[in-house]
């Protein structure tokens, strides 16, 4: 008798760790696919406000295009993971919205839009930072596959010219600013680091010739000037040193 109670207790041990490990394990599970969930979420939430910051640039009815099937991906993954009735509909509505963006970009002629900096300080670096996250994307989504390599080329030299954009024309802005103070010698610091930007830059276009040119004669400008105010402030010495030698060797009062 003392055997079977033994042999019971043991079984229900052993049953009680058995259930508590498949439960340990189901947990898991579902802790995993909770966060596999929200990392296609994240994806989603991210392209989406991407979508909306990219009302700041110059219309790109292909890079919407990408945008929304990377978010239709995202969600998919998301449905299959968490089969949820909101998730169905979520991705129902970007199925729709993939759809239209294919038969605008299919329907809108490519054309380069001319693209107009902001005034603002922190609009400016909000678009650069949005630029810098779709270059991201761009090749994230190309080393995956949904995005071909001349598609991705073309784009990401769309962005990059953009990018190179953006960093002279705000150089350039500091510089003149420093040349309107007074402030010569900064200016000529922001004119050679925006050369130097340029001469770096690997792809050559009409704007970094047009603005190596600007920026060349800006410079030949502030050296002719340094040159002409050292040549005064050497003959300003020169005429002050003279008056002193007089002083000295003038003839002496009688008083």
């Amino acid at each position: 008798m003392i055997s079977i109670i033994v042999a019971l207790i043991v079984a229900l041990i052993v049953i009680v760790v058995v259930v508590n490990a498949i439960q340990q394990h189901r947990a898991k599970q579902e802790a995993e696919k909770r966060a596999q969930a929200a990392k296609q979420k994240a994806i989603v939430d991210e392209t989406e406000e991407l979508i909306l910051t990219m009302g700041n640039l110059p219309p790109n009815p292909p890079i919407i295009e990408i945008l929304n099937r990377r978010s239709l991906n995202a969600a998919k993954r998301m449905f299959q993971i968490l089969p949820m009735p909101t998730t169905k509909n979520r991705l129902n509505d970007l199925e729709s919205r993939l759809k239209a963006s294919e038969e605008l970009s299919l329907n809108t002629p490519t054309r380069e839009e001319k693209f107009i900096l902001p005034d603002n300080e922190q609009h400016l670096v909000a678009i650069l930072q949005t630029i810098k996250k779709l270059r991201i994307i761009l090749k994230s989504e190309q080393a995956k596959g949904t995005l071909d390599a001349q598609t991705f080329m073309q784009e990401d030299l769309r962005f990059d010219s953009m990018q190179l954009q953006i960093t002279i024309e705000s150089l350039i802005k500091r510089a003149n600013l420093a040349y309107d103070k007074g402030m010569i010698g900064s200016s000529r610091q922001y004119f050679e680091k925006a050369l130097t930007t340029l001469n770096n830059h690997a792809h050559k276009s009409e704007y970094t010739q047009l603005k190596e040119t600007e920026i060349h004669d800006k410079l030949d400008e502030i050296t002719t000037m340094l040159k002409s105010t050292n040549a005064e402030d050497r003959e300003k010495k020169a005429k002050s040193e003279e008056d002193d030698l007089d002083m000295l060797f003038q003839p002496k009062k009688k008083w």
